[in-house]
């Protein structure tokens, strides 16, 4: 949870960095700071390299844990918040990796954090989705120009089902 609403979360400890989704600070009018050290990526974007120049502290919940992280902000579409390395090295995350859990001790209290289930994650990522292309649809998300462009229909499956939303 951010600010009582429900987010999606992805923790990798691959990731250099904690990363907030664009579209989530926008949403919940979250403050953004300026990065002090601002950076480009280019595996984020299609239309080539951006530049991550801002930072945003969030808040966050999951059940009984509440903590605070400062977050590069982004635009990607996978998740709300990406926990990377430096969460997980600030709070001494231990990763089991066979029973996927992680597990650390936060203000005295031993946090143990299990992941969804695959047709959990499948059921979030389609809400998400759905989600979007409604907003699009009733134009409260802006469109990119190249999809303005290409007349498509995106194959949506759905935890088994197959269907699809035209655009």
């Amino acid at each position: 949870m951010v600010m009582g609403k429900v987010c999606s979360l992805i923790i990798d400890g691959w990731s250099c960095t904690n990363v907030a989704s664009k579209r989530l600070v926008e949403k919940l009018g979250l403050v953004t700071s300026i990065h002090p050290s601002p950076y480009a990526l280019q595996w984020l974007s299609e239309d080539g390299e951006l530049v991550v120049d801002k930072q945003v502290n969030i808040t966050f919940s999951i059940g009984k844990y509440v903590d605070e992280v400062v977050c590069d902000v982004v635009p990607m579409e996978a998740s709300h918040l990406l926990l990377g390395w430096p969460w997980q090295y600030d709070r001494k995350v231990t990763h089991d990796g066979l029973a996927n859990k992680y597990s650390f001790l936060f203000k005295g209290q031993k946090v143990l954090l299990t992941p969804l289930s695959p047709r959990e994650v499948c059921e979030d990522q389609l809400k998400m989705r759905v989600k979007r292309e409604q907003e699009r649809k009733e134009g409260r998300e802006k469109i990119p120009e190249k999809d303005k462009k290409k007349e498509r229909v995106i194959k949506v499956f759905s935890c088994g089902k197959k269907s699809s939303i035209e655009r």
